[in-house]
């Protein structure tokens, strides 16, 4: 299984790196997918280079999706929709922060859910969809953690938050 990273141009890479390090640490799959697997430049100008195109990745072999936020308008359309709805249809999860939760639901999937969209909460953790509001990155990787089942005990997990959000430091 996979976990798909989709970039585009002016996509805010902030908000998705320490969901990306948890991933990593922790042995994941991770896949930088753009519509046409050429590189884009992100909100901050970091040069990022894709794996490969989002048709190119099967639906199926898809545990997260992960959209972050930034002018969404290049990522904005049926060819995206439909892949979001595809991963959700196949019980994977697919995490939307900032304006990438403008993607989820102009893809349909917030549809009759709770998300940041329908309520005043900063972070929603559904059943296959998690939405957060750009300044929750740090709480939307720790769920998205505590979804996939990152952490090794509730140890690992309050080591995780004390450090990540608490910022207690370990001598």
């Amino acid at each position: 299984m996979k976990t798909v990273v989709l970039l585009y141009e002016t996509c805010c890479i902030y908000e998705i790196v320490i969901t990306n390090y948890f991933l990593q640490c922790t042995g994941h799959e991770i896949v930088f997918a753009t519509l046409d697997g050429n590189a884009v430049t992100a909100q901050e100008k970091f040069s990022l280079n894709a794996t490969c195109a989002l048709n190119e990745i099967d639906p199926k072999e898809v545990e997260l999706l992960l959209i972050p936020g930034g002018e969404i308008s290049s990522i904005d359309n049926e060819e995206v929709y439909s892949y979001i709805r595809a991963v959700v249809d196949n019980k994977g999860l697919v995490a939307g922060i900032c304006n990438g939760v403008d993607e989820l639901d102009n893809a349909g999937v917030l549809d009759g859910i709770e998300s940041t969209h329908s309520g005043k909460d900063d972070l929603v953790v559904g059943e296959h969809v998690i939405t957060a509001r750009a300044n929750m990155y740090v709480d939307m990787a720790i769920a998205i953690g505590k979804k996939m089942e990152l952490f090794a005990d509730e140890a690992d997990l309050q080591e995780t938050i004390d450090f990540w959000k608490l910022h207690k430091s370990f001598n």
